[in-house]
């Protein structure tokens, strides 16, 4: 696996870029959920309950769900979805965990293999960052300290493959109404405009997409407004666009599939 997978350096701050103009913080739509298809649903929320400190809120066969804790600043929800697909490759969304200090980075790597998380060794040779599996093999990296993560709880970043990361960047950013932070050439980053909570970063990697993500992203909003405005964007219906639906399914630009959910 090619090392563009991990995260880049923390960016200078003369990074710092403003959004595009069609960003409007006042949209009703939110990123609401980010979801993990699972053989076992309950055995990974567990782990990632357990792991990050949230709290698991519903758990059957078929679906999980784990809710951040009120303090932490993340405004989603981790839902675990029951699959019998195996894993196969790698991810094209995976997460990076922060750290306070060195310690603390070595803690969450033990707490997390001692829950059932593994080292991987995908080429990333001599870098600070550690990259491990989670109980399905969902790739993940613990964070040495950055300052740019200080604010952002847990999860550091939810972290994309992209062809085109700036191009992706201004598909997602007027969607989820986060605007765009960083605009450096292999990476473009968005921030929840409260400034807490994970980033979400489109990072260029040159694998083709195969078969359907097994972690898609949720939005939540009102279906006759968006959906217009979505394939506006350039986001593909890949379902019927039933008015009353309690979700519908579209892919991005670059086919990564998400779904729109009705606002209850």
């Amino acid at each position: 696996m090619p090392a563009r997978f991990f995260p880049r350096p923390a960016a200078p701050p003369s990074a710092v870029f403003v959004g595009p103009a069609r960003y409007r913080g006042d949209m009703a739509t939110r990123l609401a959920n980010l979801v993990a298809a699972a053989e076992e649903p309950a055995r990974l929320a567990r782990f990632w309950s357990d792991l990050l400190g949230w709290r698991l809120t519903a758990e059957s066969p078929a679906e999980a769900t784990v809710q951040p804790s009120p303090d932490d600043g993340c405004d989603l929800t981790l839902v675990f979805t029951a699959t019998s697909r195996p894993k196969t490759g790698k991810n094209r969304l995976h997460l990076d965990l922060s750290s306070t200090s060195g310690e603390n980075q070595r803690e969450t790597v033990s707490r997390a293999v001692s829950l059932g998380a593994r080292p991987i060794d995908i080429g990333q040779r001599n870098v600070p960052w550690i990259v491990l599996a989670d109980p399905e093999d969902n790739e993940f990296c613990v964070l040495e300290p950055r300052e740019e993560y200080a604010d952002s709880g847990a999860i550091a970043a939810i972290v994309v493959d992209a062809q085109d990361p700036a191009r992706l960047a201004r598909f997602w950013s007027p969607l989820a109404a986060w605007p765009i932070t960083a605009d450096e050439p292999a990476i473009t980053t968005l921030r929840n405009p409260a400034g807490r909570g994970p980033t979400l970063e489109f990072l260029r990697g040159h694998t083709p997409k195969h078969g359907k993500n097994r972690l898609p992203l949720d939005l939540r909003g009102d279906h006759p407004d968006e959906t217009g405005r979505f394939q506006a964007a350039g986001a593909r219906l890949t379902g019927p666009a039933r008015p009353h639906a309690l979700q519908l399914e579209f892919t991005d630009p670059e086919d990564n599939e998400f779904r729109l959910l009705s606002p209850g």
